[in-house]
């Protein structure tokens, strides 16, 4: 991070329920309240991504609660993130801007207020180049985001946090030290029941928009498939394609860029990297596609179809091994029997739900094999998860690399060991080994 850029910084808490938004407790319950905790911080980073991206600033996460690999995992690698330390929120913000001096001009925003625009942001650091301070008011009193162009702890203290007098009282503070900020037009906050139809307002026509479909497709060292499955999808009928690359050493992402996509970086994992696709995401449907799988003509109106459908939580194409080798067909057949019939699709189906689901739950978990198993059954307690009948075609390198036998038994030693409470590092390792 370059100490002569500017820096955009959110504050953002971990979404433990309990812990998060607790005054919307009463009206969401523990779980309701993490819920939206989560959908607010990663509409406020996508807006930040955005910004930063318009006008060049390093991007900062600091966060209350929880440990930086918590946070990189589940909000992905496009930012620094740092613990906002000791003290109330007043200490933790001078603290920030302390520790970006050396920076031209520092903001910081919270991540309660959905109405906040990248351009918000960019006009806030124009106004620092001609005032000191600058403030966005927040409708209840507060403010949702603060700029300053030199550290000016004495800001900080003696402020009623949490009340509907911080603001009026860093203005007045800021008056007597002959200081005139800027001010941002004002927005809301949400931070109580009351203010819950603000959050329906502004994410209810995002929410409904599930005919415009975010394909992610997480890759590491897969030159000899991705033009092929970029072709597959067909950037014309989907909102927009994102290839998240984990460090490939081939031709991945020049592949993947010639294709005309988003290509992120991201450090290896597909459950980090397909959580870091997710958050650059903005179609109202996300579909988490491997690398190596190629999609059915017609998939987009399967995917708008399915998530249409009362009932149904997310869904899944049907199984098919692309190349012909002995045992081919009773493999596709138990598949479908597990994907049908116990609703446990597997990442190589193409799983597709809305994103504003997939935002509430958090995302994949951090597990380094195993995670769309996890996640599917997470998946089930929100609704039906349908295998249409369409069917994506996955390279059948596993089974001709192992044969057939041994990679159904390393698929088998993997799920049993998962139930019976084998760590998903031992896991990992032993399915690397064996596939060795």
């Amino acid at each position: 991070m370059s100490e002569d850029r500017r820096r955009l910084i959110l504050f953002a808490r971990c979404p433990v329920p309990g812990r998060a938004k607790t005054r919307l407790i009463p009206a969401l319950g523990a779980e309701g309240a993490a819920e939206l905790h989560r959908r607010l911080v990663l509409r406020t980073l996508r807006t930040a991504q955005k910004a930063c991206r318009a006008a060049p600033a390093d991007l900062e996460v600091r966060f209350d609660g929880g440990t930086e690999q918590t946070m990189s995992h589940w909000l992905g690698d496009s930012a620094r993130f740092l613990p906002q330390g000791a003290g109330d929120l007043g200490e933790r913000m001078a603290r920030a801007f302390e520790e970006s001096s050396r920076s031209p001009a520092t903001v910081i925003i919270g991540s309660d207020c959905p109405g906040l625009r990248p351009d918000v942001i960019t006009a806030a650091f124009a106004r620092l180049t001609e005032a000191p301070v600058v403030l966005g008011p927040a409708e209840d009193g507060g403010y949702y985001l603060i700029g300053l162009s030199r550290p000016m702890p004495e800001l900080f203290r003696g402020i009623p946090w949490g009340t509907d007098r911080v603001l009026s009282n860093s203005l007045a503070l800021l008056q007597r030290r002959g200081c005139k900020p800027a001010l941002l037009d004002p927005l809301e906050d949400i931070d109580r029941p009351e203010d819950l139809p603000v959050w329906r307002r502004i994410a209810a026509p995002e929410d409904s928009c599930l005919n415009r479909v975010s394909v992610i497709i997480p890759a590491l060292n897969e030159e000899r498939h991705i033009a092929a499955t970029l072709r597959a999808v067909g950037q014309s009928v989907c909102h927009e394609v994102i290839v998240v690359d984990g460090g490939s050493t081939d031709t991945t992402v020049q592949r993947a860029k010639e294709a005309g996509v988003t290509v992120l970086s991201s450090k290896p994992g597909r459950a980090r990297q397909m959580n870091a696709g997710a958050v650059r995401a903005e179609g109202g449907s996300l579909l988490l596609l491997h690398a190596d799988t190629l999609l059915p003509p017609g998939w987009a109106e399967a995917v708008r179809r399915t998530l249409r459908a009362p009932g149904v939580a997310a869904g899944a194409f049907r199984f098919r091994i692309g190349e012909s080798f002995a045992g081919k067909s009773f493999i596709e057949w138990t598949t479908g029997l597990r994907s049908r019939w116990l609703q446990r699709p597997y990442g190589d189906q193409g799983l597709f739900l809305a994103r504003a689901l997939f935002e509430e739950m958090g995302g994949f978990a951090d597990l380094p094999i195993m995670e769309d198993y996890e996640f599917a059954a997470r998946l089930r307690r929100r609704g039906r998860i349908v295998t249409v009948g369409e069917a994506a075609l996955t390279s059948a390198r596993r089974w001709k690399k192992l044969g057939v036998v041994r990679t159904t038994l390393r698929n088998q030693w993997m799920l049993a060991g998962y139930h019976l409470g084998v760590s998903p590092q031992k896991l990992a390792t032993r399915y690397r080994a064996i596939g060795r």
